[in-house]
């Protein structure tokens, strides 16, 4: 499936519904027999609409995550984002990490991911999340952008009460510079 927007969701449609027309989902290492819990919430927060997940992360029972989900198309299919430079999203919290993490459909098992961290500060701010800068997790293969299926929020892998708010999410593209365009005529 091409990507028509770089939207993948802008809160404009009623919660839990993205505007991409799948649904956001909370999930927890209890799927797994960990002890982690939380809830996702939709309202306004500082200023913005925006879903928000809090909760407990807890170590025991070999758990540790908490996280909000979405599959990128309706149905589980793929959508080809080699087009785009990486995932932009807007986040507010309290200072702690989280990691935004992407599957595609060549992970099989529940806990290979392509991972990227960041930091949700106590204001709201735009973080860009280049492709380049996911790394693999228990997969030895790279991330193939043409075949996205799911992108996940997640608080992970440390005892902690994640308080994580989110206000948008896309796929954006690095302008191509000058410098690389002009030498590229040559």
């Amino acid at each position: 499936m091409t990507i028509p927007s770089t939207t993948i969701d802008d809160l404009s449609r009623v919660f839990p519904e993205a505007a991409i027309g799948s649904h956001w989902q909370l999930l927890s290492d209890a799927v797994m027999g960990g002890v982690s819990s939380g809830r996702m919430t939709a309202g306004v927060v500082a200023g913005r609409p925006a879903i928000r997940m809090q909760g407990r992360v807890s170590l025991e029972n070999n758990g540790g995550f908490l996280q909000i989900a979405l599959d990128l198309a309706p149905g589980g299919g793929v959508v080809d984002a080699s087009g785009f430079t990486g995932v932009e999203v807007d986040v507010l919290g309290t200072g702690e990490s989280y990691g935004l993490h992407l599957r595609t459909p060549d992970l099989t098992r529940p806990w290979q991911s392509y991972r990227a961290g960041f930091v949700a500060e106590g204001a709201w701010k735009t973080l860009q999340l280049p492709f380049a800068e996911f790394t693999p997790h228990r997969t030895g293969s790279p991330l193939d952008t043409r075949h996205l299926r799911r992108l996940g929020l997640v608080a992970i892998g440390r005892a902690f009460h994640p308080d994580l708010c989110v206000a948008g999410v896309r796929f954006y593209r690095q302008p191509a510079s000058t410098e690389n365009s002009a030498s590229a005529g040559m």
